[in-house]
C-alpha cells in the first residue's frame, strides 16, 4: 500500500486512499486532449502524405545502429519511426493491421485517418460534440462503402488471361523504386500467384511461394523459380554441381555418432583406445551412409552439419549433400518435392524421399557465394522470386514491393471487385456522402459533410506530389464526374492526357479500398471517444 498511496480514515471511519506523488502527474482533459490527439495523428499522416501515389517522394531511415533503409511503403516507415505519443502509434498500428490484412493501401489509410481527425478539429471549435462527429462519421462510412460497391466492377481471373491482373499488380508498383521494372516484376507476381492458387476454392497459399535475393546483377535479371531456391552450395567442392532425376533424403538428424542424452565423460587412456573409438565413428558413418544409399537416394538434405570426415566420406560413396538447411526452406523443399523429413536415420524409407527433376548450383560473377536450385519438383506450386539488385536496399524494397503486388493479386482470387484508382474512388464516395448529408436534419449532416472532405484528401495529395495544382485540378475532376456521372475519373497523375483511369488502367482492389475506409473511421471513432490523458511526470517510471 505504501508504494501506491496511504491508507486513511475520515470522521466516519470510512478509508480511503491518498494517491502518492499525483502533483507530478500530467493531465489533460476535454478539448485539450482532442486538440493533442490531433496534432501527433496529424504529424504522422502529414510525413506519409508525401510518399502517396506514383510520384510520392520516398523516405530515408536510418536505423540506431546506422542500418540504412530507403522505402515509400507506408507500414515499412511508420514501423521504424520512433513514435512515443500514444495516439501516433494507434496508427501505427493501423498500417500494420491495413498491411497484414489487405497488404496494399498503407500509405493511403494513415493519410485519410489524419485528415477525418483535421476535419474533427474544425468541428470541435464550432462547439460539435465528439460524439456526434463520431455518429457522423459512422453514418458517412456507411454511404461511402455502400456507394463502393455500387461503382465496383466484376474483374476476370482467368489461368489463360493474365492481362488484366498484370494490369492491377502494375498499379500496385507504380509508386515504388522498382517501377522501371514494373511490368516484368508484376507478371513474376501473377505467375507466382497463380502458380500456388486454388482458383476453384479462391485460395491462395502463401506459404508455397518464397522471396530471395542476392545482391549484384541487375533489378531486370529477377526471375520466377518453379522450385526452391536455397542459399547454400554442396558440403564438399568435388560433389557434382547438377544432379537429375534428384531422389532426395530430407534429414534433420545429424551425420555423428550417437550420443547419449544423458552427461557423460569419455576417457581415452591409450592409443588403441583411441584407434578403437576413430574405428566405431567410421562405422557408424558408413552405415548411415549404408542407409541413405539403401533407399536409393542420391542427395542428402541435412539441417544439421557434419565433420570433415563424414564430408569425405560421403563424397567417397559418390553420395552428394547438403548441409545447414534451415527449418523453413527444409519444410519448403519436402513440399515441394513430395518427400517427409525424417528425424531418425533408421526411419528412412524409399517412400519418405522427395524427388525433383533437376538440381543445380548456381554461380554469381567473379564472387565465390553459390545458391542451389531444385526444379522440376513432384508439387510444381512451390515457387520462388529470385531477385537481383545493386546493392541490399534495392533487394529489400523490391520484396517489399512484390510482397504487395503478390497482395493485390491474392485478394483479387477472393474477391475478383474492383474499384478505379486515381483518387476517382475517393471523389465518388464524396460526392455521394455530400449529397446524402443534405437530406439529414440533425447536427450529423456537419460530420458527414466533413468526412467528404476528409475523403477528398487523397486525390488533392496525388495531384500535389505529381507537381500540379492540387485544388484546380480536384476542382475540375470533381466538376467532369458530377456532370458525366462518371465514377472512373481522376487525377492524372502521370501526365497522360485523360483522366480515365479505367483506359490508364488504374485498378485497385474492392476489399483494399473497403478496408481502408473501415479502419481509419474505427480508429477515428475510437480517438474522438477519448477525453482524458493521464500520464506520468517527467523524471518518473512510466512502468
Amino acid at each position: 500500500m505504501t508504494s501506491a498511496g496511504t491508507l486513511s480514515f475520515d470522521e466516519f471511519g470510512r478509508p480511503f486512499i491518498i494517491l502518492r506523488d499525483q502533483s507530478t502527474k500530467t493531465r489533460l482533459k476535454g478539448k485539450e486532449a482532442h486538440k493533442s490527439h490531433i496534432l501527433a495523428a496529424r504529424a504522422v499522416a502529414t510525413t506519409l502524405r508525401t510518399s502517396l501515389g506514383p510520384n510520392g517522394m520516398d523516405k530515408m531511415m536510418v536505423s540506431p545502429d546506422g542500418e540504412v533503409t530507403i522505402t515509400n511503403d507506408g507500414a515499412t516507415i511508420l514501423s521504424m519511426m520512433d513514435v512515443h505519443h500514444q495516439i501516433a502509434r494507434l496508427l501505427v498500428e493501423l498500417s500494420k493491421s491495413q498491411d497484414d490484412e489487405v497488404g496494399d493501401g498503407t500509405t493511403g489509410v494513415v493519410v485519410l485517418a489524419g485528415a477525418l481527425l483535421e476535419q474533427a478539429e474544425e468541428l470541435l471549435d464550432r462547439g460539435i460534440h465528439p460524439i456526434r462527429i463520431a455518429d457522423g462519421y459512422e453514418l458517412a462510412a456507411r454511404i461511402a462503402l455502400e456507394r463502393l460497391d455500387q461503382i465496383s466492377e466484376t474483374f476476370p481471373v482467368q489461368a489463360d488471361n493474365v492481362e488484366p491482373l498484370v494490369q492491377t499488380a502494375m498499379t500496385s508498383l507504380g509508386s515504388k523504386i522498382i517501377n522501371r521494372c514494373q511490368r516484368k516484376m508484376a507478371e513474376i507476381a501473377v505467375q507466382a500467384i497463380l502458380s500456388v492458387a486454388d482458383l476453384e476454392r479462391r485460395d491462395v497459399d502463401f506459404e508455397l511461394i518464397k522471396v530471395e535475393g542476392k545482391v549484384g546483377g541487375k533489378l531486370e535479371e529477377t526471375m520466377l523459380v518453379r522450385g526452391v531456391v536455397i542459399d547454400k552450395d554442396m558440403s564438399h567442392p568435388q560433389m557434382p554441381k547438377t544432379i537429375r532425376d534428384a531422389r532426395m533424403a530430407i534429414l534433420t538428424c545429424p551425420f555423428e555418432p550417437p550420443k547419449p542424452k544423458t552427461k557423460y565423460g569419455l576417457h581415452v587412456s591409450s592409443v588403441e583406445d583411441y584407434r578403437k573409438l576413430r574405428q566405431y565413428e567410421k562405422e557408424k558413418f558408413e552405415e548411415m551412409i549404408k542407409q541413405v544409399k539403401d533407399t536409393g537416394a542420391n542427395l542428402v538434405i541435412c539441417q544439421w552439419g557434419f565433420d570433415d570426415e563424414a564430408n569425405h566420406m560421403l563424397l567417397a560413396n559418390e553420395l552428394p549433400a547438403v548441409r545447414w538447411v534451415g527449418g523453413p526452406e527444409i519444410e519448403l523443399i519436402a513440399i515441394a518435392t513430395g518427400g517427409r523429413i525424417v528425424p531418425r536415420f533408421s526411419e528412412l524409407t524409399t517412400e519418405k524421399l522427395g524427388q525433383a527433376g533437376l538440381v543445380r548450383e548456381m554461380t554469381f560473377g567473379t564472387t565465390k557465394d553459390r545458391m542451389l536450385v531444385i526444379e522440376e519438383c513432384q508439387n510444381s506450386r512451390a515457387v520462388t522470386i529470385f531477385i537481383r539488385g545493386g546493392n541490399k536496399m534495392i533487394i529489400e524494397e523490391a520484396k517489399r514491393s512484390l510482397h504487395d503486388a503478390l497482395c493485390v493479386i491474392r485478394n483479387l482470387v477472393r474477391d475478383n471487385r474492383i474499384v478505379y484508382g486515381g483518387g476517382a474512388t475517393e471523389i465518388a464516395c464524396a460526392l455521394e456522402v455530400a449529397k446524402e448529408a443534405d437530406k439529414i436534419s440533425t447536427i450529423e449532416q456537419y460530420a458527414m459533410r466533413a468526412f467528404a472532405d476528409a475523403l477528398e484528401t487523397v486525390p488533392m495529395a496525388l495531384a500535389e506530389n505529381s507537381g500540379l495544382n492540387p485544388i484546380h485540378t480536384l476542382a475540375d475532376v470533381k466538376a467532369e464526374q458530377l456532370a458525366q456521372g462518371n465514377p472512373v475519373l481522376g487525377i492524372d497523375c502521370l501526365q497522360k492526357g485523360t483522366n480515365d483511369m479505367r483506359t490508364q488502367h488504374v485498378i485497385e482492389t474492392l476489399i483494399g479500398k473497403k478496408q481502408q475506409i473501415s479502419l481509419a473511421t474505427q480508429l477515428v471513432k475510437m480517438i474522438l471517444k477519448i477525453d482524458d490523458i493521464r500520464s506520468p511526470g517527467q523524471g518518473e517510471d512510466l512502468m
